[in-house]
């Protein structure tokens, strides 16, 4: 049998003189791309042959890069003749542009190159919050890892004075880091290879539509998978894929992934798979009424991110984006269709009741008293973020635990909600949150200093108040009489079910 590269070689002697366009808008000499795609991806009209320019690109990179095209053989830009040069050229004005062969091209495909045929996902995308993550450089997640956690030792042309290689190698793998451009056509080591998400682009763009559409083959299937997103949604802050993994979704997802038809070129749940979902399924694949949307926030109807839930428009107003405009009541009847595809109205109604009182009490019983008494207690904090031991147990409850809770909550995952969830929150808020709030009473009460102890007597106020409410009074033995007797009658039910 032959190969792909096989068939490819003998393809293309065949293949007459077509492309000569040397721009990344499209605006080149006849034949060029610009000319010859009509509208965007759902255009009917193809390239006839391969570009003479791409021709030369193949010939030379089938001997010295053989597994990348033969991934590039195996997609759907091969059987569209979209090839090399269609996405890599450049114009002699772009910041990355180098000549090679005598041909202008730009190292980094950017979402800006990738909308001149997929214009609509492009501009989709750019409105995501996805495309932002590269705003994650200046927050307190890049504080940890830029000095908490690192040091300037990583030295290059774009970072003469150093650089984090833990944010280097962390949070810019999946948020995005500032390509920098050192020579002609050269990136900074620093911040190239990169595919984060949110990747600031030298051509001002943002994102990278390879965090999903792994070159070469850009295969479709793949970014369905759930393991696609799981890359960057993992781990102790954001546990996505580990809560799907637990859920039933993903439990029947492993046991029919055969009947899933995850290579469709069309992949209506309902009607082209019913066997389970995937991440792609919920928040940006096509049902009956929806088409497919690469902007990935327009079917959430809660922000689980900040310590404080808050509704998705309000952080795209925030970010200047489009979705400001769309509120979370449309976003949640967004992702109620795709439930509706195998739920009936009052499951998908009462799972958002319980996901709803499980964010309300959440919010009720730690995140509003955590921000308060963080709020009282910052007079008597060491003023650098992150040099108190406080810093951390607050910092871990909203960004870590808090967040689980809520995600797993939204994903049906019960037990991330549960023990990995509400139970550490509560576990830290009450032998360490508590405890460490009430050292720093102590400590400034007895400082002499009437700034400090003022505000240690506030803070105890504040301290008192939580405590005493009915979230809380258990802590200090004031459970009411009426709940107390209800506690002991379940107690005495539960011995009686299961004594021997």
């Amino acid at each position: 049998m032959r190969s792909h590269l096989m068939m490819l070689a003998a393809a293309l002697p065949v293949a007459l003189a077509g492309c000569s366009a040397d721009t990344k808008s499209g605006k080149g000499s006849s034949g060029g791309i610009g000319n010859l795609i009509v509208g965007n991806a759902n255009a009917t009209k193809l390239l006839p042959q391969f570009s003479k320019a791409s021709r030369e690109c193949i010939t030379c990179h089938a001997k010295t890069s053989h597994a990348l095209v033969q991934q590039w053989g195996a997609s759907r830009h091969y059987r569209a003749k979209v090839g090399c040069f269609e996405c890599h050229q450049a114009h002699p004005g772009d910041k990355d542009a180098f000549m090679h062969y005598k041909q202008r091209i730009a190292t980094i495909v950017s979402p800006k190159d990738c909308g001149r045929c997929h214009e609509r996902e492009s501009r989709e995308f750019a409105g995501s919050h996805h495309a932002q993550a590269g705003r994650i450089l200046g927050s307190l997640d890049n504080v940890l890892a830029e000095v908490v956690e690192g040091a300037k030792l990583l030295k290059t042309k774009g970072f003469p004075g150093g650089i984090s290689a833990a944010a280097v190698n962390g949070c810019w793998q999946c948020h995005g880091a500032e390509v920098k451009v050192i020579g002609e056509g050269k990136l900074d080591p620093a911040t190239w290879p990169n595919t984060g998400i949110g990747r600031i682009n030298p051509d001002g763009s943002r994102g990278s539509c390879t965090a999903c559409h792994s070159r070469h083959r850009f295969s479709v299937e793949q970014a369905r998978n759930p393991e696609n997103c799981g890359k960057c949604h993992m781990g102790p802050d954001h546990p996505q894929i580990e809560i799907y993994r637990e859920s039933k979704h993903g439990i029947a997802f492993r046991a029919n992934r055969h009947r899933m038809n995850m290579d469709n070129d069309k992949w209506v749940v309902g009607q082209d798979y019913n066997a389970a979902p995937t991440c792609a399924t919920c928040h940006m694949s096509a049902t009956a009424k929806q088409p497919v949307t690469h902007d990935v926030g327009l079917r959430i109807s809660w922000n689980n991110r900040p310590a404080k839930s808050i509704r998705p428009e309000i952080s795209d107003a925030k970010m200047k984006l489009p979705g400001a405009k769309i509120g979370w009541k449309q976003r949640r009847k967004n992702m109620e269709d795709v439930c509706l595809a195998c739920h009936g109205q009052a499951y998908v109604t009462s799972f958002y009741a319980q996901y709803d009182a499980l964010i309300n009490e959440y919010h009720k019983k730690f995140a509003d008293p955590g921000l308060r008494l963080m709020k009282l207690a910052k007079p008597l904090l060491r003023p650098v973020k992150f040099a108190n031991k406080l810093d951390f147990t607050w910092f871990e409850l909203w960004h870590h635990e808090g967040r689980r809770a809520r995600h797993a909550a939204s994903m049906q995952g019960p037990d991330y909600t549960h023990w990995h969830g509400t139970y550490e929150i509560a576990k830290h808020f009450y032998t360490k949150m508590v405890p460490e709030v009430e050292e720093l009473i102590k400590a400034g009460k007895a400082s002499g200093d009437a700034a400090k102890v003022k505000a240690a007597k506030a803070l105890q106020a504040g301290l008192d108040e939580v405590l005493k409410s009915p979230e809380h009074r258990w802590y200090l033995g004031q459970m009411s009489p009426e709940e107390r007797k209800k506690r002991e009658q379940r107690a005495k039910e539960f011995k009686s079910r299961y004594a021997k």
